[in-house]
């Protein structure tokens, strides 16, 4: 028999009290942690007990004793990392997802979280103008999104140089040679090497980060030239939708034309930069985009989706369903034709997280995100044209979009502007190291960030600034 619902009442309650106190001090609270995860050991941690606790009661524990060591990710205040706060409708939707507790990955056996992701994926397909024939998966973040494109990858280009990496290994496979900008994401690097691919060769880029697609070209012809010429030289180029500092945007049409022209695959890490296709204003950013073969994205960061959610897509879809499937007597394959959910992402058992993506899209519509978009956009170009305007403060971005990286003279001065407005906790902002020179990055990534919010940033570094200056 099942429990039904009152032993989880008192508990989901207090769970909806303690949320919704939570979110109402976002406008107001100290954005940083006031404790340190060392401060909080006691609290939670100890010796196991030998008895429980009440649902209810444990979730008033956790509460009180969490509260000190939050961060305020979901603030309009909050500017250090491509975080972004939760849409209603996404937040919501994600507690019933946890309420349903199904595990999605047969179509037969989910059939309501089934449709539901597969009409937000053709959403997300038509939202970007991404090719219509793609499957979409999702998956934990931007960095397994990176993973499963490129596993996608990874299968067609072996099966074009003759090589079953699924037989075989990748021991005596032809050698996949990879390129990508200079200033790509980690995460590129750590989907590779989960690959089992290794480091990919860096090609140059500007002083922004876009990759130069002469140089590219150049690239490519040394990788061809190096081959034995006995079988086809497998060829990954992977671009970038969203520079970490600047929020640039590789040249895709140039790019893309360059790599398709040496028959490589093109791959786009666009973590928070893919959502700029949605904005017609952003056309010249993410002109030739859908050109490419593969995509990935988070949607908790721009679309403002609770963690965890990012998504992947994938043109050739033979490739996709051969990388992630397989073929277990247990399961029970539904006849239509569309791929069961398992056959698009890494995982066999996995929550539907495409859920809340639909209820996002759903509540916004084809207007509400590209204004969503829009609106971010405009806030950082807002911090830009402010900041610029202060004594002493360097915008280094040559085209904003979403990220603005500032620096103070020397590097010990921006340090020490970054740390008092860290230590200040009105506002987060991020310090980072950029184009040989410490900086601090903003990012702005929540849908709530209003221009109350950019003149709390504004005045903070004003504040620090000549804090430091003394």
């Amino acid at each position: 028999m099942s429990a039904g619902s009152e032993p989880f009442r008192d508990a989901l309650d207090a769970a909806a009290r303690h949320a919704t106190a939570w979110l109402e001090s976002q406008p107001k609270r100290h954005v940083g942690p006031a404790v340190s995860a060392a401060d909080l050991s006691a609290d939670f941690g100890g010796p196991l007990p030998d008895s429980g606790m009440p649902a209810a009661e444990i979730i008033n524990y956790l509460a009180a004793k969490a509260e000190p060591g939050l961060m305020a990710m979901p603030s309009g205040r909050f500017f250090g990392w491509v975080i972004g706060g939760s849409l209603p409708a996404a937040l919501a939707a994600d507690w019933l997802v946890s309420a349903w507790d199904q595990n999605t990955f047969l179509r037969a056996a989910t059939p309501a979280a089934a449709a539901i992701e597969e009409a937000a994926g053709r959403w997300f397909l038509d939202l970007l103008g991404l090719p219509e024939e793609s499957d979409v998966g999702f998956v934990t973040g931007a960095t397994m999104a990176n993973f499963t494109g490129l596993a996608a990858v990874r299968w067609r280009v072996l099966a074009d140089a003759g090589w079953d990496v699924d037989a075989d290994g990748l021991a005596g496979a032809p050698a996949i040679r990879c390129l990508v900008g200079q200033e790509r994401h980690d995460s590129i690097d750590l989907a590779l090497r989960y690959l089992g691919l290794g480091r990919p060769a860096a090609v140059p880029t500007d002083r922004q980060g876009r990759i130069d697609p002469a140089e590219l070209d150049r690239a490519l012809d040394r990788a061809l030239n190096g081959s034995n010429g006995s079988a086809p030289t497998p060829l990954i180029v992977c671009l970038q939708a969203g520079n970490l500092h600047s929020g640039a945007f590789d040249p895709f049409l140039q790019a893309i034309t360059v790599a398709k022209a040496h028959k490589a695959w093109v791959h786009v890490d666009g973590a928070f930069g893919l959502w700029a296709a949605a904005v017609p204003e952003a056309a010249a950013l993410t002109a030739g985009l859908h050109l490419a073969d593969s995509w990935a994205t988070d949607a908790h960061k721009t679309l403002n989706v609770p963690y965890d959610c990012g998504i992947v897509a994938v043109r050739d879809t033979q490739a996709l369903r051969a990388a992630m499937s397989v073929n277990p007597s247990y399961m029970i394959r539904d006849s239509g034709a569309a791929a069961d959910p398992f056959q698009l992402v890494p995982e066999l058992s996995r929550p539907a997280r495409g859920v809340p993506v639909w209820a996002a899209i759903k509540s916004l519509g084809r207007d509400g995100v590209a204004a969503q978009v829009r609106r971010l956009m405009e806030r950082a170009s807002a911090l830009a044209d402010r900041l610029s305007a202060l004594d002493g403060v360097e915008v280094l971005n040559d085209v904003v979009y979403t990220q603005v990286s500032l620096a103070f003279g020397d590097d010990a001065t921006t340090r020490a502007v970054t740390a008092r407005i860290i230590g200040d906790g009105l506002v987060w902002m991020s310090g980072s190291r950029w184009q040989g020179r410490d900086v601090l990055r903003i990012s702005v990534s929540d849908w709530t960030t209003d221009d109350g919010d950019v003149g709390q940033a504004v005045g903070a570094v004003r504040r620090a600034l000549a804090a430091v200056r003394g």
